[in-house]
């Protein structure tokens, strides 16, 4: 699969999903995500796995760890062994390879087709961050990041930190918006800066964090944030679109975005860069975050 035969303009508030199945059941996973698809091939067992894991590859002689979604959805074995797939991933500059029981094709559609979940247990609450209308069936958008994140051996945790103390007082006054879809980024992006002294005001999607800016701008009891953090990939607008409109925006445009997402790569680079980002960081480094908005706002 070549990633510059994907015709895909920034801002324009579209992806390209893989869809692929695992016991039945169908999921979705970005294209810009996805490094290849290739036949499984032998995998090397690990010391102390994590349940999740596998083992290991050794792929172009790049070792790259195993992940077993079977593991992770609580799903039956593959019934057809011979159909199965490794989906080689890179997120947060690293790589993986989800084991899946088969992919079917590439599917266009806008974020406006994703809608939050309704969670019904607590799995779902943990891993789904988006359910996808198609024509006929729905699939499902899972928290990769997370996933790969929790098998990695590398914390996100431990790259956070203190945050500086020196700037409390220099930052108290300054508000950061926040679009976030993920939970778990939301809580260590506020803590981290509300830790530094910062207020914020945190949404779960780009339309709820635009919404709100036009809101601000027609009320003048209500104050526009000194800054905005936002995700790409979020249900119903993605960040992109949002840095997009913000930067056309005639009350707006000056306003510094940065974007922190895991799709931050140097072939994806140049997509922030059009819409007008003014920094873009690839999670989880979020102290790198806290510098950038020092040096923006105070």
């Amino acid at each position: 699969m070549n990633q510059s035969n994907i015709l895909l303009e920034s801002g324009t508030n579209e992806l390209e999903i893989i869809l692929f199945d695992v016991d039945g059941r169908k999921f979705g996973i970005n294209v810009l995500k996805v490094r290849e698809i290739i036949q499984p091939s032998v995998v090397t067992e690990t010391p102390n796995p994590h349940p999740y894991v596998e083992g290991i590859i050794n792929l172009r002689d790049e070792i790259i760890p195993v992940v077993d979604l079977t593991e992770v959805l609580h799903c039956q074995p593959s019934a057809n062994p011979e159909q199965d797939k490794f989906i080689v991933v890179e997120l947060n500059n690293r790589k993986a390879a989800f084991h899946v029981h088969d992919v079917s094709r590439i599917y266009r559609l806008t974020w406006g087709q994703i809608e939050k979940p309704v969670y019904f247990d607590e799995w779902e609450n943990t891993y789904t961050i988006g359910v996808v209308k198609l024509e006929n069936e729905m699939a499902l958008l899972l928290d990769y990041e997370k996933i790969v994140m929790e098998t990695s051996s590398t914390s996100p945790h431990s790259q956070m930190g203190p945050p500086a103390g020196e700037k409390k007082e220099e930052r108290a006054d300054k508000q950061i918006l926040i679009a976030e879809d993920s939970p778990v980024l939301q809580g260590m992006l506020k803590d981290t800066l509300e830790g530094a002294g910062y207020s914020t005001v945190v949404f779960q999607d780009g339309k709820e964090a635009w919404e709100y800016l036009n809101r601000v701008s027609e009320d003048e009891a209500l104050a526009y944030p000194d800054l905005i953090i936002t995700d790409i990939e979020m249900p119903q607008m993605d960040g992109h679109h949002l840095t997009k409109h913000v930067k056309n925006h005639p009350d707006l445009h000056q306003l510094p975005v940065i974007i922190f997402s895991s799709l931050i790569t140097h072939d994806l680079y140049h997509k922030g860069e059009k819409v007008g980002a003014d920094a873009q960081i690839s999670k989880p480094d979020i102290i790198h975050v806290l510098d950038k908005v020092d040096g923006f706002v105070i």
